[in-house]
């Protein structure tokens, strides 16, 4: 029989057994939620990854590239110059170019965006039923990609100007905001319309023809001027791009300056904003699922 030497260590005790792993469970939010600020803007990078994506895979194996971003516009403007030009349409004193494409520009940023972000989350969904990350980034990347093709188009514009010595005043400096403001009143419409292309499939359907009628009920072709009025105009600047155009070519050319129209359809974009923003906020829990 061995005995234990008194020198000897006490023996180790043995480690307690590890506590049981419990079940994490992730649940969406209910009810109506704000958007996560942080969040969104943790996934920034994301955002210019999707956008970077969309732009190579729009010219990818095509013959003239970004080329396409000029051709709808300018054949448009060639369009609308021939057949309403002559025929007792006004352009606001200005060359009839000039001004159906100054009005075009914006339309076609606007059309393409909300085109783009209404199937955006349909055609994303590989990734959205594999990784978390903010739904509302795939909308704004689709909706950044348009800027790209704006840029383009607005070369066009320039060398238009130059060609029939339309110089540009102080309000040519204030063309950003407007830009920025069809950026808003795009990704506005888009987020009501991507969250409800998931639940209907039949919407993408309609958007074609929103874009279409759009067009013609924007002040792109015949300028808000000829509506006198005041709750006809009121009225029509409930349709946001209607005061955007306005605005637009006011700093293209100096006239006419933007009246209270403007301010209602930057009202309009405001709201449309606030309520897509809750709206896809709501949806955004069953988009892996209905995707």
């Amino acid at each position: 029989m061995t005995t234990a030497s008194p020198l000897a260590p006490p023996p180790t005790p043995a480690a307690p057994p590890p506590p049981p792993v419990g079940r994490l469970k992730i649940r969406p939010k209910v009810g109506w939620q704000p958007i996560d600020l942080r969040e969104l803007w943790h996934y920034r990078e994301l955002l210019w990854i999707l956008a970077a994506r969309d732009i190579k895979v729009r010219y990818k194996q095509t013959a003239l590239g970004a080329a396409w971003a000029v051709i709808q516009p300018f054949f448009q403007m060639v369009v609308f110059t021939i057949l309403f030009a002559g025929n007792g349409f006004p352009h606001e004193g200005v060359p009839a170019p000039v001004f159906y494409f100054a009005g075009l520009l914006p339309w076609q940023l606007f059309a393409s965006s909300l085109t783009s972000a209404s199937n955006s989350l349909v055609g994303s969904q590989n990734l959205i039923t594999k990784v978390y990350f903010p739904r509302l980034v795939i909308p704004m990347a689709a909706v950044v990609t348009s800027l790209v093709d704006f840029a383009v188009a607005f070369a066009i514009l320039l060398l238009l100007m130059a060609w029939y010595r339309v110089a540009p005043g102080w309000p040519f400096l204030l063309l950003p905001a407007f830009v920025l403001l069809t950026f808003t009143a795009a990704v506005a419409a888009g987020l009501w319309l991507s969250a409800l292309t998931v639940e209907y499939r039949d919407v993408r359907y309609v958007v074609p023809y929103l874009v279409q009628f759009g067009l013609f009920v924007s002040a792109v072709i015949t300028p808000t001027s000829m509506v006198t009025t005041p709750w006809k105009r009121t009225l029509i600047g409930i349709n946001p791009m209607t005061g955007i155009i306005e605005g637009f070519r006011w700093c293209v050319y100096g006239h006419p300056t933007p009246g209270p129209m403007l301010a209602v359809s930057v009202a309009a974009v405001a709201v449309l904003l606030v309520g897509g923003l809750f709206y896809f906020r709501r949806m955004e829990k069953s988009f892996a699922d209905l995707v």
